[in-house]
Formats: structure tokens, sequence, C-alpha cells
């Protein structure tokens, strides 16, 4: 049995309810179509893409490691991926 929680509708006395307390309301109202077909999209959101791909790998290192990293503060992450790329460099695992 799934974990999710299921998502229980309203019963049509229920949305009845509802709908007039939105119709009550004094600052909404329902948006005509015609307005709503003029609406733009706001784009795309989240994050932008990076140049770089990046891939999720799970990893275990040993916590003096990590903790030597993480002391750094923000972007401990980034300088544990830039520590990796020079190593492999230096032992020409890597195109220079």
């Amino acid at each position: 049995m799934s974990s999710k929680p299921r998502i229980i509708m309203p019963t049509d006395e229920e949305d009845a309810a509802i709908n007039r307390g939105i119709a009550a309301d004094p600052d909404t109202y329902e948006v005509p179509a015609e307005d709503f077909k003029k609406m733009k999209a706001l784009g795309k959101r989240g994050r932008p893409r990076s140049e770089t791909r990046k891939v999720l790998v799970s990893v275990r290192y040993d916590v003096d490691v990590v903790e030597a990293f993480r002391t750094q503060g923000e972007g401990w992450q980034t300088k544990m991926n830039d520590a990796l790329r020079e190593y492999a460099r230096e032992h020409d695992l890597l195109p220079q």
C-alpha cells in the first residue's frame, strides 16, 4: 500500500459551498476566458541550466575528508569537484 496521502475530492454540496464562498469574497473574481487566453506564461522557472552537465552519484567518503571540505563553507561541493578534477588531470585521466 502506498504511503502517499490520497486526494479526497469534495462532494457536490461541499463544492457548492466553496463556490459560494468564492463568489461572496469581494477580493476575488473569475477571469473571463478571452482574458485568460491573452495571458502570457512567465517562461521557464527554476535554476538556469548549467553549461556543463552534472551526474548524480552516490559515493561514500571518509568523515574527515568531507568535514575538511564542509569547513570551507558554502560551495564546498564545488571545491571537492574541482579537487577531483585537478587530481584526474594530474594523473592523465582527463584531457588537459
